[in-house]
């Protein structure tokens, strides 16, 4: 018997309790402590205020969220909204550039935290405050994998810098029950480095889904037209941990490690209604699904780490471990009625159980050949495992007996192993800088769908080459050329061929044959770096082959399949225009924006629509200094219309405000506000020859928070020599 969720317990009083006492003690503190002389309180506001909040390096943009209000609060997908040509649709897929096939990494290494189904959920999930750093890496060095069309997004956490014992406890208050605690500690000695975190954020979402399908009947004797309205309600409990440690045992030899864990708890309830009528406008079908259910997640990931010294300065060997698993469950029950025609309710249930996990071990080893010379090689062994289950059934509304429906019993299995080695070559001439290398990849599959018992193997050997062109043109002017290969292997929900009934606006089922896409990219830009100003201007162009897309098909009956196929390739074009500087010295502003074209060749693919496309983004942001101790950040996007395929999606605008009041030198008080205009919202328009469909996906705001963030220990100077590259 299959029992329904429960909606999470609410406890804002826990919430305004805790913040009280945070109040109280930092007040306490206060009292303890002698007051700050005030010319040193505002010196130290006034450098922080000059610091241009991003770098350029060689192979990577790096975006410091050091004074990202939304940082303190928010969630990873809040603040990549502000970076540029980056983009997060309402349902969590992230885009970069346009393009959703983006490597997504946590300190260098994957996780199955953003690659399973629940991907963007977790994007919407992940604490920002665990961040220190993005690095947007469109040209990726060989040492990184080849995966992903556009390029690699690496989320790097925070780890200790300063000498001594520092810390940090931040706690607010949102609207509609939403809350947030959250604590932070770090050491630093000559010999250890350690850093540990937890936190806890309990959050309330509002998901629309809308369709309207227009199509003929089956067999065709009039038009239909299925509208179908659901409102979903989600409770998120999200509590975190993590920690990370780096030991030198001696002069040359040091351990790190590394564990984080991410649990997700999600109780929501959604309300689906759907209505059909034919030609004349006549109503024929009126029908209602309620829902309860519970979505549990676990993720995990460990590291280990040796680096070993050797002769040479510079000279060093790292061996690293890494083991990553997410496994999350869905559990829906379900009334379902029949109004028109008129008939009995009936309750049924539906289980989907997935796993993930990645290993991986790594070898790297780097010499230098000069000061402006270095060599690196290295070699990689990666294992991803996913299965996934899935069961409905029906129940009796007296008894509560479950009873397993057989034919919707949905399994798969599949494994891949990768194999991988590489050399990279970093040089500095005069005006010139080089990075350059090639990687190899050889990649083995095994998918199995054990109830029918289908299976399909694949393996795939493929060169990646990688170049990376800068010339100096002025002190603070540069000219640049980058060129790579990578590779966009098919995800496994991607191939899995069994229909997944989630949602029954629209079915979606993969594709078992689908082939990996190759991409072939090129950049040209100039980029300006001073002190208060920078700017860059790049020209890119990518050509896909064997691009993996979505493909809606019409099965009768207002129903629709979406399903993945190859297309033979398309063409991305465009240009990317970033500045960062300040107006004067309370002022910093920060304007980016995207324009690109695509181009689509669909090859023998049965499907019509636009076969070129553009889109336009656009990003804004204002940091204003009033005084010493007030901040105020406002934050604007724009996703411009998309053409695809078969159709296009709309335009989307968000608009993010914070503000912070600094109380004392380590306390201070926050509030900000995401999604202030209620702006993420998307219709995606699909027209084919058998069927017109109209389908909405949106997320409800703004969402308000108000809280207090406090820390100790020692704040002293960041390290100079932070280490930007893997």
């Amino acid at each position: 018997m299959i029992s329904l969720a429960h909606h999470s317990q609410r406890c804002p009083e826990v919430v305004s309790l805790l913040l009280a006492l945070l109040c109280k003690a930092t007040a306490a503190m206060a009292a303890d402590d002698p007051p700050s002389a005030p010319p040193a309180k505002i010196s130290t506001v006034v450098v922080v205020s000059k610091e241009l909040p991003v770098e350029t390096f060689i192979d990577r943009k790096v975006y410091r969220l050091t004074d990202e209000l939304q940082a303190t609060f928010g969630t990873l997908s809040d603040v990549l909204t502000d970076i540029p040509s980056v983009s997060v649709d309402p349902d969590g897929v992230l885009t970069l550039r346009g393009d959703s096939n983006v490597l997504i990494l946590i300190d260098g290494k994957p996780s199955p935290l953003f690659s399973g189904s629940n991907a963007g959920a977790n994007l919407q999930s992940y604490p920002a405050a665990n961040i220190e750093r993005i690095e947007v890496i469109t040209t990726p060095p060989p040492q990184y994998r080849a995966a992903g069309a556009a390029g690699a997004i690496n989320i790097v956490t925070r780890k200790a810098h300063n000498e001594g014992m520092a810390g940090g406890v931040r706690a607010s208050q949102g609207t509609k029950g939403r809350y947030i605690v959250s604590a932070n500690s770090s050491y630093r000695s000559e010999k250890l480095s350690v850093t540990v975190d937890a936190g806890f954020r309990h959050d309330a979402r509002q998901k629309l889904l809308e369709s309207d399908m227009r199509s003929p009947l089956s067999p065709a004797a009039m038009t239909l037209d299925s509208r179908t309205s659901l409102l979903e309600h989600r409770w998120r409990d999200v509590p975190t941990a993590n920690a990370s440690a780096e030991y030198a045992l001696d002069e040359k030899d040091s351990l790190s490690g590394s564990f984080s864990w991410l649990k997700t708890n999600v109780s929501h309830t959604y309300n689906q209604t759907t209505t059909t009528t034919d030609s004349s406008g006549t109503v024929t079908g009126l029908s209602e699904r309620l829902s309860r259910g519970h979505s549990p997640e676990t993720d995990y990931d460990a590291r280990l780490g040796y680096v070993r010294k050797l002769a040479r300065t510079g000279e060093e060997l790292h061996v690293s471990l890494h083991r990553a698993t997410s496994h999350p469950v869905t559990l829906y029950d379900y009334i379902n009625n029949s109004l028109l025609p008129e008939a009995m309710p009936n309750d049924s249930y539906l289980i989907l159980d997935e796993e993930n996990a990645t290993s991986e071990a790594e070898v790297d080893y780097i010499l230098p050949l000069s000061n402006v010379q270095e060599l690196k090689f290295g070699y990689l062994f990666e294992q991803d495992d996913f299965s996934f289950e899935s069961t409905a059934g029906d129940e009796d509304p007296l008894t509560r007996t479950a009873t397993l429906n057989l034919t919707a019993i949905d399994e798969f299995k599949y494994r891949q192993r990768i194999h991988a080695g590489y050399a990279s070559y970093k040089a500095n001439a005069g005006k010139w800088s080089l990075l350059g290398g090639l990687r190899l990849e050889g990649t083995s599959t095994n998918a199995l769908v054990p109830t029918d018992g289908t299976s399909a193997r694949d393996s795939y050997l493929g060169l990646f080459p990688s170049l990376r062109l800068e010339r100096s043109v002025s002190d603070a002017g540069t000219l640049s050329f980058s060129a790579s290969r990578r590779l966009t292997r098919p995800n496994p929900k991607q191939l899995d061929p069994n229909v997944n009934q989630e949602y029954t606006l629209i079915l979606r089922a993969g594709n078992l044959h689908l082939r990996p896409a190759y991409t072939q990219s090129y950049e040209l830009g100039y980029g300006f770096q001073g002190h208060n100003l920078s700017y860059q201007v790049t020209g890119y162009y990518r050509r896909n082959d064997d691009t993996t897309i979505g493909v809606v098909k019409y099965i009768g009956d207002g129903v629709s399949l979406s399903t993945q196929e190859n297309l033979h390739g398309d063409d991305f074009a465009g240009l990317e225009l970033t500045a960062d500087g300040h107006l004067g010295s309370q002022l910093s502003y920060s304007i980016s924006g995207n324009l690109y074209r695509k181009q689509v060749d669909p090859g023998a693919l049965d499907i019509l629509g636009p076969r070129s496309g553009q889109g336009a983004d656009a990003k804004f942001k204002l940091d204003y200094r009033p005084t010493a101790s007030d901040f105020i950040q406002l934050r604007a996007s724009h996703t411009g219309h998309q053409s695809s395929v078969q159709g296009s999606s709309s335009a989307m605008d968000v608009v993010n405000i914070g503000y912070r009041r600094q109380l004392k030198a380590n306390l201070s008080a926050l509030a900000t506000v995401t999604d202030v205009f209620n702006g993420q919202r998307t219709q995606n328009t699909v027209t084919t020859p058998y069927f017109t469909g109209f389908f909405v996906r949106a997320i409800r705001g703004p969402n308000v928070y108000v809280g207090l963030n406090y820390s100790f220990g020692s704040r002293g100077k960041k390290d100079a020599d932070l280490r930007y590259e893997q």
